[in-house]
């Protein structure tokens, strides 16, 4: 009798696959541990990979992390534009759409890039890799935020308007890291879908 071999997975697939599993964990241990105990052996073990198979995908901790914020704020785009979607047989309330952001203001994939923004605050060498990052995420956030309000840019004051909604939810998503904040921020997203109705309309 003889037995079928098991097909072996291509190799790039696995390595595609260990490097998904150490970004994943990397955000993970990020939010949870905070960038002091976020270290590649810690990420290695809790992706399930040796330490060397980890530094064969990133050299250091910084650019691992570096690679997990950028995953992170890739998928947290992907969730928005997923949420969007969901809404499209309707254009979504302004309410629906600051309440979407608080959400993403909120998530362990946020909390794994405030980590990162501390640490390169007093860290140039890892600075010089956030910014750039940072602004790229900016602008897609501010892009979808403008489609799904259905804003016109081209009036004076609208862009700023954006700009300040999402400065708000980001304030918001760090008045939540040490208490549950849920019920205040609720409020204050009500009330300035309330504000930012206003101030659209009068444009």
């Amino acid at each position: 009798m003889t037995t079928q071999a098991v097909p072996r997975e291509p190799q790039q697939d696995r390595s595609r696959a260990t490097r998904r599993r150490l970004l994943e964990a990397a955000v993970d241990c990020l939010a949870s541990m905070g960038w002091a105990r976020t270290t590649v052996a810690v990420v290695a073990e809790r992706a399930g990979v040796s330490r060397g198979a980890a530094q064969h995908h990133f050299r250091t901790r910084e650019e691992l992390v570096t690679a997990a914020v950028e995953y992170g704020a890739e998928v947290r785009m992907d969730q928005m534009r997923d949420r969007l979607d969901a809404l499209a047989d309707h254009r979504p309330s302004t309410l629906e759409v600051v309440t979407l952001l608080g959400e993403m203001y909120t998530t362990p994939l946020f909390r794994a890039a405030l980590q990162l923004w501390v640490a390169a605050s007093s860290d140039e060498q890892l600075r010089a890799q956030v910014l750039p990052l940072e602004a790229r995420v900016g602008r897609e956030a501010h892009r979808l935020t403008v489609e799904a309000l259905g804003a016109d840019e081209s009036v004076p004051g609208v862009r700023e308007t954006v700009q300040a909604t999402l400065d708000l939810v980001r304030g918001l998503g760090l008045a939540d890291l040490l208490t549950d904040d849920s019920a205040r921020r609720t409020r204050l997203l009500r009330q300035w879908a309330t504000t930012l109705d206003m101030a659209l309309a009068a444009r």
